[in-house]
């Protein structure tokens, strides 16, 4: 498939022309060279590879070396896919020389073509410092995971009036920082639509609606390959965990009962050879 790895621009041009944007997570080499093979416009590789990878129950955990150890990774097989990275917990609260640090190695080191940093009035600054550094910025609002204890755990957000107002207010300051798009996770559909209209930089939804500018998935939960929970704003394109327990069970089967490995899985040595070594 002949894909060119689209530039902020592009993106910019989609939103214009209301083509939908889409956006998948991954977090290795293999799944990367997969999505690359697909039509799919941008990978994030996010912070939620600590509870899909890594096993931690939330994803305050994650570390900058776990950011740029598997943004490599992806990195190497994303040739032609706008790669996005998340700046984990605390990589960019303490302040904004760190923030610019931490983002420039995203970039620098593992590279990324961008980075994406939680919340709204309290990152302003810090986003305006980023991209004036010549890094582009992606938004995150609504629900923001790193956060999660301060707004009642893993749950929709903004549901009333003066938080919806609240959030587009972030949302437009995000923009005037410049932030080249943004996520909004788990808002009210009508809101999202308010913000993607009001607002002229794409909006990426999950569980946000159908109005957004474009849409991302956690690629383990699209492929039903995460078994913990299902979030209710998750859409399952397979059932992968299942086929790969059947296939492990059916391995270890064969292996138990000497079916595995079969001639055509062996290497073999010259008749002299062996006659050869059994002589002594």
């Amino acid at each position: 498939m002949d894909k060119q790895k689209l530039n902020l621009r592009d993106l910019s041009e989609m939103k214009r022309q209301g083509r939908k944007i889409s956006m998948i997570t991954a977090y290795d080499y293999s799944f990367a060279v997969l999505v690359d093979g697909t039509p799919m416009d941008m990978i994030l590789v996010g912070d939620s590879l600590g509870m899909v990878v890594l096993g931690y129950d939330s994803t305050v955990p994650v570390t900058m070396e776990d950011m740029i150890h598997h943004t490599k990774a992806v990195a190497r097989g994303a040739k032609s896919t706008f790669v996005v990275a998340d700046l984990p917990f605390m990589s960019y609260q303490v302040s904004t020389h760190e923030a610019l640090r931490n983002a420039g190695r995203l970039l620098k080191e593992a590279g990324a073509d961008a980075v994406k940093l939680e919340g709204g009035s309290t990152v302003v600054e810090t986003v305006r410092s980023i991209v004036s550094a010549g890094i582009p910025v992606m938004g995150h609002l609504g629900l923001t995971p790193q956060t999660a204890t301060m707004l009642g755990g893993l749950k929709s957000q903004a549901r009333d009036a003066a938080a919806a107002k609240a959030l587009l207010a972030d949302a437009m300051l995000l923009e005037q920082a410049g932030a080249f798009s943004l996520v909004l996770e788990a808002i009210p559909a009508q809101l999202a639509e308010v913000v993607t209209r009001e607002i002229s930089i794409p909006t990426i939804g999950i569980g946000a609606g159908p109005q957004c500018d474009g849409q991302v998935l956690v690629i383990h939960d699209a492929l039903g390959l995460f078994q913990r929970f299902v979030p209710k704003f998750v859409k399952r394109y397979a059932n992968l965990g299942e086929s790969v327990m059947a296939a492990l069970s059916n391995y270890c089967q064969e292996v138990a009962e000497g079916r595995f490995p079969a001639p055509e899985h062996c290497f073999s040595m010259r008749k002299e050879e062996l006659d050869k070594l059994l002589k002594g």
